[in-house]
């Protein structure tokens, strides 16, 4: 009998710790997922008004009627992605949207806001440029899915994306609920199956933090003949940058097949 007094004790004292650290999981999700960096790098930039935030685009500050909007990681200062997409869409005008809370932009990041402040970049470009495509490396890949399904696009391409938020979260933290924690879904595969632009994604081979079964599973989410996956061997999350091949693949136009 003592002996079950002490197992129920027990057991309300683990059922009680658990729920605590759901609920600060809860509530420390968005500094988990979103890690606000400073703009450092020397490009041109201005600033976009919308409905309740004033966003930081880096720019190359060219003009041309093909534009190329990119969305970065989760840590990255945008700035530095100028130069290398000049280089790898040569003519063409780069925007770098700044989330919310990065880089001197104004407001607190979420996934509704991230897309609707990305929604109004792709309106505020394509007042003045003929062509778009839009580019999504790691989080902004969630983004830029998200636009791509719901804008026309010349070219879309998504670097190490995920099937989900939720998907990757469930991976890194397996005791919890994951899917009735998270706020932000990311839910990139919902949105595939309404894209009609080409797409690239971008995988890296050793990738641990986004591991390439979840840009692969992504790829095949796609309309058959729209996506094609390309693989940088070696690579891993951060690094993948450094490598040739990836300015090869960014300007890469070739006609595209599912893997």
């Amino acid at each position: 009998m003592q002996r079950r007094k002490y197992l129920a004790m027990w057991l309300i004292v683990l059922g009680s710790l658990y729920g605590t650290l759901c609920l600060l999981l809860w509530l420390s999700q968005r500094a988990l997922i979103y890690f606000p960096t400073d703009r450092r790098a020397p490009t041109p930039m201005f600033t976009l008004q919308v409905d309740d935030a004033e966003l930081v685009i880096s720019t190359n500050a060219h003009k041309s009627d093909h534009a190329v909007i990119y969305f970065g990681g989760n840590a990255e200062d945008v700035s530095h992605a100028i130069d290398l997409l000049s280089h790898a869409f040569p003519g063409s005008a780069v925007f770098a949207m700044h989330y919310r809370g990065y880089g001197g932009s104004t407001g607190a990041p979420s996934e509704r806001a991230l897309v609707g402040d990305a929604q109004q970049l792709y309106e505020h470009v394509n007042r003045s440029h003929k062509d778009i495509s839009i580019i999504g490396r790691s989080l902004g890949s969630g983004v830029a899915v998200q636009v791509a399904a719901a804008k026309t696009l010349k070219r879309l391409v998504l670097i190490t994306p995920f099937y989900s938020l939720v998907d990757v979260a469930s991976e890194r933290f397996p005791i919890f609920p994951v899917p009735l924690i998270l706020q932000d879904h990311f839910a990139s595969w919902q949105y595939a199956p309404q894209i009609s632009a080409p797409t690239t994604i971008i995988v890296a081979a050793n990738d641990q933090l986004i591991p390439r079964q979840h840009s692969e599973k992504l790829a095949n989410a796609f309309p058959a003949g729209i996506a094609k996956l390309l693989t940088i061997e070696h690579a891993d999350h951060n690094d993948i940058a450094h490598f040739p091949e990836y300015l090869a693949a960014l300007s890469s136009n070739r006609t595209h097949t599912n893997p």
